[in-house]
């Protein structure tokens, strides 16, 4: 008989380094890519993977993202699948989720309600593709309480990331280390190290006793990757999944092995730089192993105006349903639902979200517009930095981000 398996989504994180863009949602309701938002990864990963029974705890300023779930994300239920976001319950007291590990803890009763043999614990905020099957039978094959994903990345990076240390066979955790200024290379390639990926595939009995033991320790941060790994890392009961020899459909050499943490407003940023070139490195136009999301009944995109000096066009761009280019330059830029930009302005490296309009002559540059911004005619972003960062945020590569709903006054 096939094992049961449980996925949870970790959808609880406040992204306060995003900020201004989770001013108002939850970091894994944030939109991404046009159309999508930051939790349509994991879930289709999940989804595509076959594992169809998915709860999603939430706590941080949920509605959007709960509302979004519920609007997209529907399984049959006639075959007892499901994708369901669980707040903060309050079930063991007057409180709120602690951490990630907390989380867990409280919601036990989801893990004893369905009796999975098995347990995905997913994090929300990360683009790539995955098929989780592969990593859920390599844990299963190796007899481990966890085993957690490890990306290799160089050296010379660990303290950027939650480093995995292995032993001789590459695969017993010896140690986990939060940002480590010196660590051990991998024995197959000592420049590289596994940075932890966040997701963790656990047995089911080891991950409540784990989350239990954890609760009542006053000194802990109830935090998965910071007590409840390296718990069962001392145990000798932890190996590393290598994503180097994760197998997704249709990928290819360029996009393979693609994982970013887009936990910054640069790293954001980037990400969305990575799906615009001829060959992106990472793909979305992969039939094999789409990405799913529900972006309303809005008609094609639209260019409008073709003579000489009033020409709506985009280049190297992607430009979402809803859109309408009048006569209008756009280059470099991803361009989301319901967008319009008008006569003679210049969109050049941004990221526009639903709902933006930019008046005639403007000039974008190198910039993040959330929802529903309107940005007044002949006014330049992107241009001047230090006059910028009197009136917006600007990140530390010079990213000009203005927040949702954001009035701008012509005259700043």
């Amino acid at each position: 008989m096939a094992v049961k398996v449980l996925a949870i989504v970790l959808a609880g994180g406040e992204g306060k380094r995003l900020l201004p863009l989770t001013a108002d949602r939850a970091k894994p309701g944030v939109p991404f890519g046009g159309i999508y938002r930051l939790i349509d990864f994991v879930l289709s990963n999940l989804a595509n993977g076959g594992y169809l029974k998915i709860v999603v705890l939430t706590q941080y300023k949920s509605h959007s993202l709960d509302r979004h779930i519920s609007k997209t994300w529907r399984m049959s239920t006639l075959l007892g699948n499901y994708v369901t976001p669980v707040p903060a319950q309050q079930r063991l007291g007057p409180r709120w989720f602690a951490g990630s590990a907390d989380a867990i803890y409280q919601s036990l009763n989801l893990i004893n309600d369905e009796a999975p043999d098995y347990v995905i614990v997913f994090g929300a905020d990360h683009i790539y593709r995955m098929n989780p099957q592969q990593m859920v039978q390599d844990h299963i094959a190796s007899g481990a309480s966890v085993t957690v994903a490890g990306i290799r990345q160089p050296k010379s990076m660990a303290d950027q990331f939650g480093v995995i240390e292995v032993g001789a066979d590459g695969r017993r955790i010896s140690a986990f280390r939060e940002k480590p200024k010196e660590t051990e290379g991998l024995p197959d390639a000592p420049d590289e190290i596994f940075a932890s990926m966040g997701n963790y595939v656990f047995s089911t009995r080891a991950l409540c006793e784990a989350v239990s033991r954890d609760a009542a320790d006053p000194d802990s941060k109830h935090d998965m990757g910071g007590n409840i790994i390296p718990m069962l890392v001392e145990k000798g009961e932890a190996n590393v999944y290598d994503f180097r020899d994760n197998e997704v459909p249709g990928s290819t050499e360029r996009d393979r092995g693609y994982w970013r943490d887009v936990g910054t407003l640069d790293s954001f940023y980037e990400a969305h730089m990575d799906l615009i070139s001829t060959l992106p490195v990472f793909n979305l136009y992969n039939h094999e192993w789409p990405i799913y999301t529900n972006y309303g009944s809005w008609p094609p995109a639209k260019f409008v105006h073709g003579y000489e000096g009033r020409q709506g066009r985009a280049v190297d761009s992607m430009i979402s349903p809803g859109v309408v280019v009048s006569g209008a330059l756009v280059e470099r830029s991803v361009v989301s639902p319901r967008t319009r930009i008008n006569s003679w302005a210049h969109v050049e490296g941004s990221v526009l979200m639903d709902g933006v309009d930019v008046g005639r002559n403007a000039i974008i540059r190198n910039a993040i517009i959330d929802k529903n911004v309107v940005i007044p005619p002949g006014m330049e972003i992107g241009v001047d930095l230090e006059r910028d960062r009197k009136r917006f945020t600007v990140s530390d590569a010079g990213i000009v981000v203005i927040g949702k709903n954001h009035r701008i006054d012509p005259d700043e």
